[in-house]
């Protein structure tokens, strides 16, 4: 068995508008490994959800390879779509019907087995509003209903696109608790999204894709090490605070009352430094660095990822 859940190489996904060519994938190499919770990250038109629709059959590359679940696709997707999962396009649920009569639906179309829509129903939470209208549900719900239909199936796979988009705090909350549950019951989940702040909360392993390409993949820890990236100093003089240390030959910021430094190791040289010229610090914060600075440093981009994306 593969240790690989979704392997692409040199992926090429090419649109034609009369004489016009857009290269939405240039190239693309992707390794998902199997296990937990892994984000697919990347700007606005960076590809992402061409990549999923390529690997769904969903379009048809224009060059390059792709596996998924060690099956080569998309020549051989009916053989592997039963143990995959997927939301990346809105389902389409009947209004008047109640969630649990919506899934009953979809499980004789997909020939799903006998309790999977109960199993599904619990997994995602809706065992107590199984029998409201989808129409009375709110944002949060339908999104909860549109991955219990994915889940019918009891995938080895399941592939997410965006699935916070348009929720509230609450909601985007409900469906990160679910995603991690998920993970953590055995479920491969690819999760793209733009909330990197979520990401980071749930995500086991990362790739980061630009311009159609891979930026940089690995488990999230591993991308963002260690170190610290800047300390925040409350100190009793920060102006004078601030001047010794840039004599020392550290970059200073003013974040209010407070100093932000970088370009140090040990956040205790600081204190110690301070101390020996009578400046005394009552608060000292390590300041890590974040799955967000890791990617904006990466991209380039300082506007925020969005979430939809050009001719993808």
């Amino acid at each position: 068995m593969s240790e690989l859940v979704i392997e692409t190489s040199d992926l090429r996904k090419v649109y034609r508008s009369g004489l016009r060519r857009h290269a939405a994938l240039d190239g693309l190499d992707l390794a998902v490994p199997r296990g937990g919770v892994h984000g697919f990250l990347g700007p606005n038109g960076a590809g992402k959800t061409t990549a999923l629709r390529l690997l769904l059959g969903l379009a048809r590359p224009t060059g390059g390879e792709m596996r998924l679940l060690d099956v080569e696709v998309p020549d051989r997707l009916p053989e592997v779509l039963g143990r995959v999962g997927a939301v990346v396009e809105a389902p389409h649920f009947v209004p008047t019907l109640s969630g649990r009569k919506n899934l009953a639906l979809l499980a004789r179309t997909v020939g799903a087995p006998r309790g999977a829509v109960e199993s599904a129903l619990d997994q995602v939470g809706l065992e107590r509003r199984d029998r409201t209208s989808y129409a009375a549900y709110s944002g949060g719900m339908r999104q909860r209903l549109a991955i219990a239909s994915a889940l019918l199936k009891d995938p080895d796979l399941l592939i997410l696109d965006e699935p916070t988009n348009g929720l509230d705090p609450a909601g985007i909350r409900s469906i990160r608790d679910l995603v991690r549950n998920l993970g953590d019951a055995g479920v491969t989940v690819l999760l793209s999204s733009h909330i990197l702040a979520e990401v980071q909360q749930v995500c086991h392993s990362v790739s980061i894709v630009g311009r159609g390409r891979l930026l940089a993949s690995g488990p999230v820890q591993d991308l963002l090490g260690d170190t610290v990236s800047r300390t925040r100093l409350t100190v009793s003089d920060p102006r004078a605070a601030q001047h010794f240390l840039e004599t020392a030959g550290h970059a200073v910021t003013r974040q209010g009352a407070d100093l932000v430094v970088q370009g140090h190791g040990d956040p205790a040289q600081l204190t110690r430094l301070l101390a020996d010229r009578g400046l005394y610090v009552s608060e000292l914060t390590e300041v890590r660095p974040t799955l967000e600075s890791f990617f904006l440093g990466l991209t380039g981009r300082r506007d925020e990822p969005g979430t939809a994306e050009a001719a993808s």
